[in-house]
């Protein structure tokens, strides 16, 4: 099956870049999302990338206003049902996740792929609760999805083969690469990355080294581009502990136990970058260490 209309669920940073990578590549968008000013500020956000992109002469202006041109915002979700292919990048809930597709299922095509951008929730599971176990998969991006090449290609215990390849596919198309991984709790990257974090904060809250100490050693010790706690309030302290929650729970193991420290920040309302303090605080001109 041939892909070439491709549905969208949520316009906030992954789903505005999902967005933004498809209709580079030639495919018709349709982005949705409940909110009317996520929409326009993803139309916003996107625009302000592929300028840059242009700037950079990654792209051409054409390729830009083309691009523009086949991304449809809607607020109705049913308008999705006409796509061949659905990514949901809706919040890292399974109820908000699970009411998405239920809401969906009615209006799909017999042959539409649904997908979802889930960082660790069990593909297995969303899919047994649709019409279509066999036609559904995750569909895993890094953030920030314009510039990161992989994307993990997670197959439920239903998923057929012609689903994969045509997922696979449209990766190759993105001109990305896709890492096939098995449905376990938080697939690859998430399996090796999260608990990397969670060892920082752990690090951090035993008094081992401070926030600076910490992201200078991963820095320069071991050349990471980002140190742990930078990394973690960049992709929000809310979703690292969500993952090592799914993690800890469905491997039933105490070294996935999330850090104390970490849940705190969490109920403090620091998440990092987005609420303009995390292990860092954004608010004045340069990022200072808030422990």
């Amino acid at each position: 099956m041939e892909i070439r209309k491709i549905g969208v669920v949520g316009a906030g940073q992954m789903g505005n870049g999902i967005a933004h990578v498809m209709s580079l590549a030639g495919f018709e968008v349709m982005l949705n999302d409940i909110s009317q000013d996520m929409l326009d500020k993803a139309i916003v956000t996107m625009t302000r990338n592929m300028e840059r992109q242009v700037s950079r002469e990654k792209i051409t202006q054409h390729e830009m206003d083309s691009a523009l041109g086949r991304i449809t915002p809607t607020l109705t979700l049913t308008d999705l049902g006409a796509t061949d292919l659905v990514i949901e990048a809706a919040t890292e809930r399974e109820t908000v996740k699970q009411a998405i597709f239920d809401a969906l299922l009615p209006h799909l095509q017999p042959h539409t792929i649904l997908t979802s951008n889930t960082s660790s929730i069990s593909i297995t599971r969303l899919a047994s609760r649709t019409d279509r176990p066999e036609k559904f998969m995750g569909f895993h991006f890094m953030n920030p999805v314009p510039v990161m090449q992989l994307v993990e290609l997670i197959r439920g215990i239903a998923t057929d083969k012609p689903t994969y390849d045509a997922c696979l596919t449209v990766v190759e198309k993105l001109g990305k690469t896709a890492a096939s991984a098995e449905d376990f709790p938080a697939f690859i990257v998430n399996r090796i990355l999260m608990p990397m974090i969670n060892e920082a904060v752990y690090t951090l809250y035993e008094g081992v080294g401070n926030v600076q100490s910490i992201d200078q050693s991963m820095k320069l010790g071991a050349n990471h581009p980002m140190g742990p706690l930078e990394l973690a309030d960049f992709i929000g302290l809310d979703t690292c502990l969500a993952i090592m929650n799914v993690v800890h729970d469905g491997l039933a193991d105490t070294k996935y136990r999330p850090c104390p420290l970490l849940t705190k920040y969490v109920e403090a309302g620091w998440l990092g970058r987005k609420t303009g303090r995390g292990f860092y605080d954004y608010r004045g001109e340069v990022p200072v260490p808030t422990r």
